[in-house]
């Protein structure tokens, strides 16, 4: 009976594992070059970030954060960026609502820094100066779709 009851225990257990990370796919634009080196240097970022997850198999998820900038000087486009950063992560435990957590905003904070370095590595190989994007507050952005989600079943 004792072992029994370890083994439920043990499978109840939340686990969460990192099975790999890797960059999907990558975009780099530069539509008005090389005539946009010679303008003066006073850029204008838009940046949009769109995540999302699906499952692969039993607990194990392919979970993808999509950066998008575009950086503009006047209206004039610069250069355009995106890079789809994914992971394939093992989240097993959770409840459905710690689980939309995990992939909503857990998954998508430990991906960012690497999409992150994608977009400034490309950018400055790109003869551009680099740019470094600020952290973002994902559980924020998570809380914010919820809000959104509930207002439209109403």
């Amino acid at each position: 009976m004792t072992d029994a009851t370890e083994t439920n225990t043990q499978s109840s257990e939340k686990q969460f594992v990192i099975q790999k990370i890797f960059t999907q796919d990558l975009s780099f634009e530069t539509p008005n070059s090389p005539q946009i080196f010679t303008e003066k240097w006073e850029p204008k970022l838009d940046l949009n970030l769109n995540m999302s997850s699906s499952p692969l198999n039993d607990d194990v998820y392919q979970v993808t954060l999509t950066v998008t900038a575009t950086v503009k000087l006047e209206e004039t486009v610069a250069y355009l960026v995106e890079v789809q950063q994914a992971g394939i992560f093992t989240v097993k435990g959770f409840t459905q609502q710690e689980l939309g957590a995990m992939l909503g905003s857990f998954c998508p904070n430990i991906l960012f820094p690497y999409a992150r370095e994608v977009v400034s590595d490309i950018v400055t190989k790109g003869g551009f100066p680099q740019l470094l994007l600020a952290p973002v507050n994902f559980d924020a952005m998570y809380a914010e779709h919820l809000k959104q989600k509930q207002q439209t079943k109403h």
